[in-house]
């Protein structure tokens, strides 16, 4: 069978490794960021840690890593998780 996405409206950021970019990401993700870093190479990207609901919903051990300029989307549990800026582009449009 085929299925297709209820249409939801979604908040996101998009994760800039700057310190007004880390702001904003704290501010949206709260308690579920864990460590935010950086490389010190050339072309490194900066990384956060983003809690998910795979271990319960109080837990926030599982985590996945995003890169920067993914979108950090907050999910209808009020879970968040990355989403690649290609891939965020092809499912998603700006509400106004």
């Amino acid at each position: 069978m085929k299925y297709r996405k209820k249409p939801v409206i979604i908040d996101a950021v998009k994760f800039e490794y700057s310190e007004i970019g880390i702001k904003i990401l704290k501010d949206f993700c709260g308690d579920c960021l864990g460590d935010i870093k950086k490389a010190r190479h050339i072309g490194a990207k900066g990384e956060a840690e983003i809690g998910t609901l795979e271990d319960g919903k109080d837990h926030f051990t599982v985590k996945h890593i995003a890169t920067e300029e993914d979108f950090i989307i907050k999910g209808v549990q009020g879970e968040f998780y990355a989403c690649k800026p290609d891939i965020f582009e092809q499912t998603y449009e700006a509400v106004t």
